[in-house]
């Protein structure tokens, strides 16, 4: 179901190297990335957990520029979940200073790169200042082209799940929505990821063999790939390796034969 890459050839590979053996023709419309593995990356380096995040901004930044390069059109970034409110209130503090610091930071990078910023989750469940400022940054990109840039916030499966039902239960009960009549079609309809292709590919650093609640509707014919490479460490040659590992693959969404994408 998925892979755990330590493919010594391709870690020998230049960046070069690696990018040029892709194939434009067969990259994934969707690459979806669970950024795993900052506490650890501080704590073997004895440094406070907030130090990781920080380290974990420049991952972001050269996986985002790098997705655009490759023309990679959906981007979904998974950066706080609905359980990391259960965290200490300083790290919490933290991480918020760090997203509103990195929407202004990035703002001309996104705008000179036609990228659209996007969010999904419970997003106004954020820090009152957070939440404006995520507003002003989605606003001044709406009209980015090439690639729109999705970043979770305050995002769980379940809870994006049951958001929908409870939509589609009031309808009900006004009378709008006749018994019956819910399809997947309408449920994709009222997730906060509706508009988004389903991931194509799902990414997770930091050799953990779990999904730990994210896309749980969207990635039900994802191809799957894991590394032992903490976020912080993780650069444009591991995006690469797993998109070389991604085409190396047939997918077959439940059928069988010569059915690629």
């Amino acid at each position: 179901m998925a892979t755990l890459l330590h493919n010594r050839e391709l870690e020998a590979e230049t960046d070069e190297n690696l990018r040029a053996r892709l194939d434009p023709a067969r990259r994934p419309r969707h690459v979806a990335v669970i950024m795993d593995g900052n506490g650890r990356w501080a704590r073997q380096r004895g440094l406070p957990r907030i130090e990781g995040h920080r380290a974990g901004i420049k991952s972001v930044r050269e996986i985002v520029t790098t997705a655009r390069e490759l023309e990679i059109p959906f981007l979904t970034l998974y950066a706080f979940s609905v359980e990391n409110w259960k965290r200490p209130a300083s790290e919490v503090s933290a991480l918020m200073l760090l997203l509103r610091n990195y929407l202004w930071r990035e703002k001309k990078t996104l705008l000179d790169n036609g990228i659209r910023l996007n969010t999904i989750g419970r997003v106004r469940d954020l820090p009152e200042p957070v939440y404006r400022s995520l507003e002003k940054v989605i606003e001044a990109t709406a009209g980015g082209r090439h690639m729109t840039l999705s970043v979770a916030l305050s995002y769980g499966g379940r809870a994006d799940l049951l958001d929908a039902v409870n939509a589609l239960v009031e309808q009900a009960r006004q009378g709008t929505l006749p018994p019956g009549e819910i399809t997947e079609q309408r449920l994709a309809a009222h997730l906060s990821t509706r508009g988004l292709p389903d991931p194509d590919l799902l990414i997770r650093t930091s050799g953990e063999q779990r999904v730990s609640n994210f896309l749980l509707w969207e990635i039900a014919y994802a191809e799957l790939f894991i590394t032992p490479v903490l976020w912080p460490d993780f650069r444009r040659r591991h995006l690469y390796q797993a998109l070389l590992d991604y085409q190396a693959r047939e997918r077959h969404f439940g059928g069988i034969g010569e059915q690629r994408t």
